[in-house]
């Protein structure tokens, strides 16, 4: 299947997440085939981050964004960690310092913005100023409400300075929100990640929905799509982005550069010599 189509938000569609299962798989698929599928979109995208590093025109920037417990840091552990750490760079996007506050609120996010030949991902992004600063009212509707403008305007221009975009809203239930806390609790590795707030939070689901809507509504452009990506089962969530980034990629014709040297003389000058040095050895 083709999950580019499959969980892409047209441009001008309005998103009714209630509408949108996030228990879904795809049927044929189980998770052993999921794990080999996986393999080999990691080879892939292995071979075109290379690619991408050694042709340094452009940049790939992928924003994550999920409810707490939503697998932010499983897709970037088990999907974009199969990625070169030297042409890869995480961000994570917490509560904004006084420094970034005395700014406007995409200071911090374009110091951030991959440079060319590189591969960067946001965990959380840009979008927590429409979403948590929305829900709770952190700054008047006035204020929050034009910065879906601004945030197209943003990444329209960072499109027109070739860095690619790729937006994926982890969608999970409620339910399996809950399932997962409890395994945090259970995990003695894990229990760090908890939080009071995880559990108040809660109490704003259907507002975080209502903002989340309004984001995969009002900001998923041909130029920066939303991929809504059913997240209730991990395998299959690491499947669909693997191959989502894959193909993106893979679809842009990245090449690698020519040599810049002359590679006869090259050979001349120094290969015969060094072949003439290994026979001597010998």
């Amino acid at each position: 299947m083709n999950y580019r189509k499959k969980f892409l938000v047209a441009p001008g569609s309005h998103v009714r997440l209630h509408a949108c299962d996030p228990g879904y798989t795809d049927p044929p698929v189980d998770k052993k085939d999921a794990s080999k599928q996986i393999e080999t979109l990691h080879q892939r995208m292995d071979d075109l981050q290379f690619r991408l590093y050694a042709e340094n025109k452009r940049s790939l920037l992928i924003c994550l964004q999920a409810p707490d417990a939503g697998g932010k840091d499983g897709v970037v552990r088990h999907v974009l960690g199969a990625l070169n750490p030297q042409g890869c760079r995480v961000v994570g996007f917490k509560e904004p310092t006084s420094e970034e506050l005395a700014h406007d609120f995409l200071w911090r996010i374009e110091r951030a913005t991959p440079k060319r030949g590189e591969i960067a991902i946001f965990n959380r992004s840009q979008y927590e100023d429409v979403l948590i600063v929305r829900v709770h009212d952190l700054v008047p509707k006035s204020v929050w409400s034009q910065r879906y403008a601004q945030i197209n305007a943003f990444e329209q221009r960072l499109t027109a300075n070739n860095t690619h975009i790729l937006k994926f809203f982890l969608h999970i239930s409620k339910e399996e929100q809950l399932r997962r806390f409890e395994k945090r609790l259970d995990d003695p590795l894990r229990r760090w990640k908890i939080s009071e707030a995880d559990y108040s939070e809660r109490e704003h689901w259907d507002d975080y929905m209502l903002a989340y809507q309004d984001v995969l509504s009002k900001c998923s452009v041909e130029h920066a799509p939303w991929f809504i990506i059913p997240s209730d089962h991990k395998w299959f969530r690491n499947l669909a982005i693997s191959q989502i980034i894959a193909e993106t990629m893979d679809s842009l014709g990245i090449t690698v550069p020519h040599a810049t040297v002359d590679l006869t003389e090259i050979r001349r000058k120094y290969h015969h010599a060094l072949s003439a040095e290994r026979k001597d050895r010998e």
